[in-house]
């Protein structure tokens, strides 16, 4: 981040990424604030103003995924090409976060690769976070976890050998791009990642990191 609070606040608890107390305010609005984590960057919502499940779901339910609309899928074709790119013919994948219409796991099936679903609200199935995958996927996923640091490391440790993680997601840059950014403005978006967290991400699990777009992300277990 380019810019970063002096005033520490150890009151703020430890991050949900890293779980260290080197916390500070980052911004703050006229409905929530933005905690700052020293060591791994994440900016992060605090509970008291997150959304209850109901509430949460009550958002997600007025998206409108349609397989048809081509503008869509060219949205998510940014991170399908590259993937695709790079994975060998007929491998498994898990579409993390797919949502009421999972459009990119048909995109991926029809290019041969199988898939699976989880979402918490729309694809409740536990048991297929237990498996083992090629590659995962996590569009606009990660800006809604409240325990980033559990969830990312359970994906990680699903891949085999070899296998990609792909991720999409708006990065943070400095304070002042952050106090007029519209990502902040969806109530369901509780962490914001930046360039400097994925690589704290990468280092900690030892796996690769590339950035393909200021929004795509691609993480390959080694």
């Amino acid at each position: 981040m380019n810019k970063k609070p002096t005033d520490e606040a150890p009151e703020y608890g430890s991050c949900p990424l890293c779980a260290e107390n080197r916390i500070s305010l980052f911004f703050k609005d006229n409905t929530r604030e933005y905690l700052l984590c020293r060591q791994c960057a994440l900016i992060f919502v605090p509970s008291e103003y997150q959304l209850s499940a109901g509430e949460e779901k009550a958002r997600y339910d007025l998206h409108q995924n349609n397989s048809e609309d081509e503008g869509y899928r060219s949205f998510l074709s940014r991170l399908s090409i590259p993937l695709l790119e790079r994975l060998p013919p007929r491998q498994s994948g898990l579409d993390f976060g797919c949502g009421p219409g999972p459009v990119l796991s048909m995109m991926l099936e029809e290019e041969g690769h199988s898939m699976t679903l989880f979402d918490p609200y729309y694809r409740n199935n536990p048991e297929v976070l237990n498996r083992c995958y090629d590659f995962i996927t996590a569009t606009e996923v990660l800006e809604h976890l409240s325990a980033p640091g559990f969830e990312l490391g359970r994906l990680l440790g699903m891949l085999r050998p070899g296998g990609y993680l792909g991720i999409m997601t708006k990065m943070a840059t400095d304070l002042e791009a952050f106090s007029l950014w519209h990502y902040i403005q969806d109530d369901t978006h509780i962490s914001f990642f930046s360039r400097q967290t994925f690589e704290y991400l990468a280092e900690l699990h030892k796996v690769s990191l590339e950035f393909i777009e200021n929004d795509v992300i691609l993480m390959r277990k080694p």
